[in-house]
């Protein structure tokens, strides 16, 4: 029985749209082996796998890290704002006209 594009999946997500690409058979049979090894279909290891990778990036991107000193300087400045002054106005700006489209 074929499933149609837009049921729930057995984990309820709705798949509707594709993504497809060819790998070279080397690279299948190893993808194929680690979804075998975990007991899943081929898709299912992939499309978790892809999805994984996919959060791990973004918050890799959107996440900051700082070290000791730069932490210290970050609340100090937040607790002692600097005085606005024409060169922080210019950078405002400057960020501003790059954020908004």
């Amino acid at each position: 029985m074929s499933r149609q594009m837009d049921q729930p999946t057995n984990d309820g997500r709705s798949r509707s749209s594709r993504l497809g690409f060819r790998v070279d058979r080397r690279a299948k049979t190893l993808v194929q082996r680690a979804a075998d090894l975990e007991r899943r279909s081929l898709t299912d290891y992939c499309l978790t796998t892809l999805v994984e990778a996919a959060q791990k990036t973004i918050a890799r991107h959107e996440t900051l890290t700082l070290c000791d000193q730069d932490r210290k300087v970050f609340f100090d400045s937040l607790i002692h704002p600097p005085k606005i002054n024409p060169r922080l106005k210019r950078a405002f700006k400057a960020a501003q006209r790059r954020v908004e489209p």
